[in-house]
């Protein structure tokens, strides 16, 4: 069953609860299926991975997924996490920062 987020790739969010919180960094991902989002720089992970033809080897340093309800939107204007709203402007259904009222799709 997927479902609907309010957070697309590519929106800034931070990370408001767990090991990396008060972190800030881009969606890489959306894991629609477990509610899970892959956020830049933040829940790093070390990951010991084999040599193979394409890389050495050795501990990895990536990014781990983190749930959804722990990320929230940062908004446009004030750099604060906000709530997201929707609203219809010229026909279609665009998202908008509760906190100040901004559009947030590009």
């Amino acid at each position: 069953m997927s479902v609907k987020f309010k957070v697309k790739k590519g929106d800034k969010v931070i990370v408001i609860s767990g090991r990396s919180k008060g972190q800030q960094g881009e969606v890489l991902k959306v894991f629609r299926e477990s509610a899970r989002v892959v956020v830049q720089g933040t829940n790093l992970v070390k990951k010991h991975t084999k040599p193979s033809a394409k890389s050495a080897g050795g501990v990895v340093e990536k990014e781990a997924s983190i749930h959804i309800s722990n990320v929230a939107l940062i908004d446009p204007v004030e750099s604060k996490p906000t709530k997201v709203g929707y609203q219809m402007v010229d026909g279609r259904k665009i998202r908008i920062a509760r906190r100040s009222g901004q559009p947030i799709d590009r």
